[in-house]
């Protein structure tokens, strides 16, 4: 329930010294302060109305001053806030390299995974080279149970194949890991790419067959022929996967995405494959039972296994192997992945500097090795004690919005209570941190550093089956720019790097912009997950169960379908928003706002009242909010969102849910008339 790319943040991580100075030893003006640093007032275009659209009101003279750089499908606070992170990783990177580090040690790991990254001389003058051994495995293949066993051994090193797999906690029994299956094994970021008619799906799936594929069979070796038959039988295939796949809102029931069998089940779910053979060399060990979340996919690989011959299938795992790989190999093969998946997909124009783009690996893969270096650096003690004390605000207001509720009966109502107050908040970094002991990298390879670190990945995920839980863990590294509401252990997860806000430090922001950006949009949003109508189904312990009357269910899918419907109505370009893919996070979002409000009102700044730079504690409030979502996107980016991701876009996740709050209205004098105005019968009010 992860918030995603649009996330936010709110504090630099350095006190201004010389604004401190200047106030010898008087209290600081704060006033003043708040004035001169306000990071919202400065956003404003003074040319668009309130009423009409906010998210161009309140961002629109930061959005005209700041067009999308030619590297970014979007650009916006996240993304300033990221380059911001990715300077002090590059800082921690060259100071490895400096170290003369021992084998084995962190900072060797981190200065040689850079090196081999930089090292465009070796990755020219290797080529495909360190793909040779797997690609000739992969030719070796004789029948359908070394094809099976080469799904098994590539998944183990991180390539995608039709068999999605990973050991995460039963839904049902939180305190069990057990061995989970979902579908796989399509190349478009989503089964719709296959079949919509909208202008954007055709432009892709065409570029995708007739010419990203080719491409990409040259690179292997084929000449034009070959490559494009491979093509053809690749897409064919991939098709096939598609259309027995689910729909992205079909994948957000959790009732009929848990199907529990023994493996002997499995077996007759998908025939063609020896289940217990495979998992035994996915490094999935004494397995006697699984999750599978979508059966009939399973279904369709054992078709597709009889379907398709013995050689579209290797054609299929190297464009697999090659398009996986490709940005760790040589120019030809990284340029042609960018021009698809970065230029076609999402409306790039150009690539990232170098530098960046191997720190974005590297901390995909050893994050938490560069986290415990970081959050000495970059995160103190008492900015991680103020958001702590921020979490508690937000539970307490929430709580008495559930006392209030008249649609909820006292029954659901104590269950809830107990729910919210196990709620486990986990803020900046964890407690205990991952052991890298046993990865080996060096300096001879970047994309064999790269594989190595994803089998590593994938031997830590292996090895929770049949051991405790380890709710300590995180999910997430603490220079992630996101955050996170886990479900199954009822937890919600704030790394350091969501508390970042570009150009202004954390004690120079007023309540009334920490509030909005931080209290509503991240904390209030996640806890809220825990309640949205994937959330609520969980308990308190974190297990998939029925906790609320059926009365009380009912009145909830009432008004949540009210949600659908009105997102159900925005529409961009020539698609519409999916109401039924983005109602957990239009929830979450919802509720953060609300409750983060009325978390506001307790504060001294909302009960002086006093304007700064002639904005209102309220006015101030939403357009901290409005802050969290600053940016733009490119059309190619918009509408693959529209497609494949749960979230909304960003400017309707601030214009959508401030419509059905009432304090919006009054603060910015509303009017009905005005492009933002609901009757009040049709504005939801669910938390």
């Amino acid at each position: 329930m992860n918030k995603k790319r649009n996330t936010r943040a709110i504090a630099l991580l350095t006190a201004s010294a010389a604004l401190l100075a200047a106030c010898n030893n008087s209290a600081p003006d704060m006033a003043k302060i708040y004035a001169e640093n306000d990071r919202v007032f400065k956003n404003i275009d003074t040319t668009a109305k309130p009423g009409d659209d906010f998210f161009q009101y309140a961002n629109g003279r930061w959005l005209k001053e700041n067009p999308i750089p030619g590297a970014y499908s979007s650009w916006g606070i996240g993304n300033v806030v990221q380059n911001d992170l990715r300077d002090k990783l590059k800082k921690i990177n060259e100071d490895a390299l400096k170290a003369n580090a021992e084998k084995g040690s962190n900072t060797q790991k981190i200065g040689d995974f850079y090196f081999s990254g930089m090292d465009t001389v070796n990755i020219e003058k290797q080529g495909i080279a360190p793909l040779k051994d797997e690609l000739a495995q992969i030719d070796k293949i004789s029948d359908t149970k070394a094809l099976v066993a080469e799904f098994a051994h590539l998944t183990t090193i991180g390539v995608p194949t039709p068999i999605g797999t990973y050991v995460g906690q039963d839904d049902k029994n939180s305190s069990k890991m057990m061995l989970q299956l979902y579908q796989a094994g399509i190349g478009l970021p989503n089964r719709d790419y296959y079949f919509n008619t909208d202008k954007h799906s055709v432009d892709i799936r065409t570029d995708y067959q007739q010419k990203h594929l080719p491409i990409v069979f040259k690179l292997i070796g084929l000449d034009e022929a070959a490559a494009k038959a491979a093509a053809d039988k690749t897409y064919e295939l991939e098709k096939f996967l598609a259309s027995n796949s689910r729909k992205l809102e079909d994948l957000r029931d959790p009732y009929k995405n848990y199907n529990k069998m023994a493996v002997e089940g499995l077996g007759k779910l998908a025939p063609t494959i020896d289940w217990k053979s495979t998992l035994d060399q996915m490094d999935y060990k004494k397995v006697d039972s699984v999750i599978v979340g979508q059966p009939e996919y399973y279904k369709a690989v054992s078709e597709a296994l009889s379907k398709f011959t013995l050689a579209d299938w290797k054609n299929y795992l190297k464009k697999n192997l090659v398009g996986d790989a490709s940005p760790y190999l040589s120019k030809a093969f990284d340029e042609e992945n960018f021009r698809f998946f970065g230029m076609a997909l999402y409306g790039r124009k150009e690539q990232l500097p170098r530098w960046k783009r191997v720190i974005d690996t590297e901390n995909g893969l050893m994050g938490e090795v560069l986290g415990q270096i970081f959050v000495k650096e970059y995160f103190p003690e008492k900015t991680k004690e103020r958001y702590v004390k921020l979490v508690e605000d937000m539970r307490a207001t929430f709580k008495e919005h559930i006392e209030k509720l008249d649609w909820m009966s006292a029954a659901t109502k104590e269950k809830a209570y107990d729910k919210l107050a196990k709620v486990m908040p986990k803020v900046g970094y964890p407690d205990k941190w991952k052991d890298y002991s046993s990865l080996t990298i060096d300096r001879s390879s970047y994309a064999q550093n790269v594989m190595r670190a994803s089998v590593f990945l994938h031997h830590l995920n292996a090895d929770k089956l049949g051991k405790p839980v380890d709710r300590t863990e995180w999910g997430m590294t603490p220079q992630t720019y996101n955050a996170y509401y886990n479900p199954s252990n009822n937890e919600i997860v704030l790394p350091a790097a969501i508390f970042m806000i570009p150009g202004a430090s954390d004690e120079n922001i007023d309540d009334a912009v920490v509030y909005g950006y931080a209290a509503a949009s991240t904390i209030g949003h996640e806890m809220t997950h825990g309640f949205d109508d994937q959330g609520r189904q969980y308990d308190a312990q974190g297990n998939l169960k029925a906790w609320w009357t059926p009365q009380d269910s009912a009145k909830f899918a009432q008004r949540a379908e009210m949600l659908v419907k009105q997102f159900d109505a925005y529409k961009v370009g020539d698609q519409h928003v999916n109401g039924k893919a983005t109602l957990g996070e239009n929830i979450a979002d919802l509720g953060g706002i609300v409750i983060g409000l009325d978390a506001f009102k307790k504060t001294q700044q909302y009960k002086e009242g006093k304007t700064i730079n002639g904005l209102t504690p309220t006015q101030r409030y939403f357009m901290g909010y409005a802050l969290g979502w600053l940016g733009h996107d490119r059309p190619e980016s918009l509408a693959s969102q529209l497609l494949s991701d749960v979230h909304s876009p960003g400017f309707m996740r601030v214009n959508g849910p401030f419509t059905d709050v009432p304090e919006f209205y009054e603060a910015f004098k509303i009017k009905k008339g005005d492009k933002m105005w609901l009757d009040r019968d049709k504005r939801v009010k669910i938390w």
